[in-house]
């Protein structure tokens, strides 16, 4: 019995998520009135604190599945869980009518520059601030690459230069081909990352083994535990977004804002993940978790919300304007040549978070 309590007590996480959930489902309407005042911050931190404490028991029982399925799988799990059910988000707003024109196409570019760029730079940042240079699977991260490049200039800045439409969509036949092409795409890459070359993406050299288990349950318990904390704290995140949009009418801020900060919400656990790999001198899971959610949001989210865009007739515009299209070009470079060094340091994730903060100054400023 006392094994079982103590056992029982590290998954406070999931509770305090769930019942958050339910008392926001069931009283927290009217807390975003003029007069809630100091209880709107109150409830305000409070969700803040639960979603991370969530995510850091997201990230154990990730790292629990790695112990005992060995990369890639462990990695690969929870990005396609977040992914999953980041389109399940979207796809649910898209439905109730709630969400833009514009919605899929802010969101993924938001989940792109946050892994891309903020992840990546500080996982390389204080990877090699702690252990000098770092290597990682070359022919890993040069698989990835190949992929996400075409994928990203064919969701995100081609509907802008196609002469069918005029408003950086793409038409009912463009849609599906892209749609098709994007899918299918992602599954080849997904049979060469688990089955034809999984040594792709294991680690050139590995390091020590940890000193502590994470493993404390059946393989089955922590994917239920993953997928059990994890979607909660998604549907959080939709409570989350109100407090957010309030704050940024409040502030007269930018309403692309919000998607950022929503979207760092929903990948805190991977963001986690992958820092602690990196300080712990194992890069290419810290890789595997960065490159594979930006890959994995573009060849599930595209496609899922092409098709929801066909089927319901509502207008789904991807082309990103100008700005932002240098500053994708930008990255995807700087991610090729970051990943082509085979060996990183401190300077290759300051470039990145150099570039993350030049996203968030455009932004707030455009």
């Amino acid at each position: 019995m006392i094994r079982t309590l103590t056992k029982l007590s590290h998954e406070g996480a999931i509770l305090a998520v769930i019942a958050s959930l339910a008392v926001f489902n069931l009283f927290g309407h009217g807390v975003l009135a003029p007069t809630a005042g100091a209880f709107a911050i109150l409830s305000f931190l409070w969700l803040l604190g639960v979603m991370v404490w969530g995510a850091s028991a997201v990230v154990r029982h990730a790292e629990a599945l790695a112990e005992r399925l060995g990369e890639p799988y462990g990695t690969l799990i929870l990005t396609l869980a977040v992914v999953c059910i980041e389109v399940a988000l979207i796809g649910s707003v898209m439905l109730s009518g709630d969400g833009g024109p514009t919605l899929a196409r802010d969101t993924m570019f938001a989940v792109v520059m946050i892994v891309l760029n903020g992840l990546v730079g500080l996982s390389l940042l204080l990877g090699a601030l702690r252990h000098g240079e770092q290597s990682y699977n070359f022919a890993g991260a040069s698989s990835f690459l190949t992929v996400l490049v075409p994928l990203a200039v064919f969701a995100l800045v081609l509907p802008d230069y196609t002469i069918s439409s005029r408003d950086g969509s793409f038409t009912t036949g463009q849609a599906l081909f892209f749609s098709v092409i994007t899918f299918a795409l992602y599954l080849v890459f997904l049979s060469i990352q688990t089955v034809r070359h999984r040594g792709f993406f294991t680690e050139p050299e590995e390091p020590a083994a940890p000193q502590h288990c994470e493993a404390r349950y059946a393989t089955w318990a922590h994917g239920l535990l993953l997928m059990a904390t994890l979607l909660p704290i998604v549907l959080l995140s939709k409570k989350m977004a109100g407090f957010v949009d309030h704050g940024i009418n409040v502030m007269s801020l930018p309403a692309a804002l919000g998607g950022v900060v929503i979207a760092t919400i929903v990948l805190a656990s991977e963001g986690m993940s992958a820092v602690r790999a990196a300080m712990a001198n194992r890069l290419q899971r810290a890789v595997n978790l960065c490159l594979g959610a930006a890959l994995s949001t573009i060849g599930l989210t595209v496609p899922a919300t092409l098709i929801i865009g066909m089927v319901t007739g509502q207008g789904v515009i991807l082309g990103l304007g100008s700005q932002m299209q240098v500053l994708l070009a930008l990255t995807l470079l700087t991610c090729v040549q970051t990943f082509g060094a085979r060996r990183t340091n401190v300077l290759h994730g300051a470039v990145h978070l150099v570039l993350f903060l030049a996203y968030l100054a455009l932004i707030l400023e455009p």
